[in-house]
């Protein structure tokens, strides 16, 4: 499965149905997440732009990136987001032997688990590619695969700031699942269109809530 397009179309959603790309409601609620952190100045550039904004999101964190920045992923949960698991190397299932793709996603539960209190069960796989395989071995392992309804595109550097922003407010909706990325290669476009956002969807009259 790759699954790489700014608006996820309904037919794909019931086609792949045991994936989760939005989460209807009845209170105007979406969904913030963020892939690829914690990265220290980029992330706490983010948690800063929350904390501002009394926002919760939802992060997909690198195993190995919060082997290597821990006080950066202490700061998200000590600050009231919710976290996800998104393999310990960022690996393309497409390109990964099963057994070894679900290795690498223990790998990252188990470096959450020495600073997270509770179990976070949803998983995000890496460029939107896993294996029908994989994607039933993951879920059997208890995890919830949280796709995506909208895609900013924020870390494809062909893209201008400005589409980055249009692809998040002309597409969001009710119960929207939105994915920026909390990543160096992503911060150009990040940093200008996630404020930006945020404050034309409150005008909208959307809240925002994490994913549990």
């Amino acid at each position: 499965m790759n699954f790489n397009w700014v608006k996820t179309n309904k037919w794909i959603k019931k086609l792949f149905h045991n994936l989760v790309w939005d989460i209807p409601n009845s209170e105007k609620k979406i969904y913030l997440t963020f892939d690829d952190g914690p990265i220290p100045e980029v992330t706490e550039w983010v948690l800063d732009i929350l904390k501002s904004e009394d926002i919760k999101a939802t992060f997909f964190c690198i195993g190995d990136n919060i082997k290597k920045h821990p006080e950066v992923y202490k700061r998200i949960l000590d600050e009231g987001h919710q976290t996800g698991n998104h393999t310990f190397n960022h690996l393309n299932g497409w390109k990964t032997e099963t057994n070894h793709y679900i290795e690498n996603l223990k790998l990252c539960e188990t470096e959450y688990l020495k600073l997270n209190t509770e179990h976070s069960f949803l998983f995000r796989p890496p460029y939107g590619k896993t294996k029908p395989i994989q994607s039933k071995a993951i879920r059997q392992l208890g995890y919830k695969i949280i796709m995506w309804d909208v895609l900013s595109y924020d870390f494809d550097s062909t893209v201008s700031e400005e589409k980055c922003l249009e692809n998040v407010i002309s597409n969001t909706e009710q119960g929207s699942i939105i994915v920026f990325h909390d990543s160096v290669k992503a911060e150009k476009n990040l940093k200008y269109a996630l404020p930006k956002a945020i404050q034309v969807l409150k005008d909208k009259g959307f809240v925002f809530d994490v994913i549990s």
